[in-house]
């Protein structure tokens, strides 16, 4: 039997892409800010050559290789939704602004995990932010279930979860800072623990936070072993700065914006 070697990566930037929903966030400042920072940086995304495109292989390879320095997402046609563009944006900005100052050289753990969860609670910003606004956006088809499937196993009730939902949209500013902390505090200890039973007390002591019924929505596993293999686990003075500011900033989005988006766009 012959192995075929597979074509290499189409590489496209964000002009060269069909951006899918992306009406849906126009009326949220940041996004159309994250957006064109890409655009300046002439930021490449991945697409899978087509006689390997499939959604389980891009799925793979996104949740195997998610580091900033491998470029964007994995996609596997020319099409990108546009919460994946602003979560992709802030990958790029956190390695820009916590990256090591030699390209070849490991990124550190607490880098990796501070960029992820700057973005992932950034998607929960985005849900608040667009449900009162565009609530047939198809971000908020996938992820509004995803969200209640997570609580549900988690054990609230229809109400609570409802109220947990509504409660994004009175203030997605407090929840992307809320859940920022939360994810940061959950990779660091559980990094940290070193058995399954050690986790098992990190995971019990963050089920009474506001979000710790969304916890298991996020991809934690691969975060901690992404970052045991590949990340430098020694004290990051730059990653800690940026956490500490922002646990002590009123609006932590609003310091990041300050921080890494206009500099950026500058």
């Amino acid at each position: 039997m012959t192995t075929r070697t597979p074509a290499p990566f189409d590489r496209r930037t964000l002009d060269e892409l069909t951006l899918e929903d992306d009406r849906s966030f126009r009326h949220v400042g940041i996004y159309a800010d994250l957006k064109e920072i890409l655009r300046r940086d002439k930021y490449s995304f991945r697409i899978l050559p087509e006689s390997t495109a499939s959604w389980d292989r891009a799925l793979f390879l996104n949740l195997t290789f998610w580091g900033a320095s491998e470029g964007g997402d994995v996609l596997v046609e020319p099409t990108v939704p546009a919460d994946v563009v602003a979560h992709v944006a802030w990958h790029h900005l956190a390695a820009k602004a916590l990256g090591p100052a030699v390209k070849s050289a490991r990124p550190s753990v607490e880098s990796l995990f501070l960029g992820e969860a700057i973005a992932s609670a950034f998607d929960l910003y985005l849900v608040g932010r667009v449900l009162g606004h565009a609530p047939n956006s198809t971000f908020l088809e996938t992820q509004v279930p995803a969200m209640s499937e997570a609580a549900e196993g988690a054990g609230l009730s229809d109400d609570e979860i409802e109220s947990l939902i509504q409660g994004l949209t009175e203030d997605p500013e407090g929840a992307f800072g809320s859940l920022r902390e939360l994810l940061s505090d959950a990779t660091a200890r559980l990094f940290a623990a070193s058995s399954a039973e050690a986790a098992l007390e990190v995971l019990a002591s963050l089920e009474s936070h506001r979000f710790g019924a969304l916890l298991h929505r996020y991809e934690l596993a691969n975060w901690v072993l992404y970052a045991r293999a590949y990340g430098d686990p020694e004290p990051d003075a730059k990653a800690k700065a940026v956490d500490l500011a922002m646990r002590e900033a009123k609006d932590p989005l609003e310091w990041l914006t300050n921080a890494w988006v206009k500099p950026a766009l500058a």
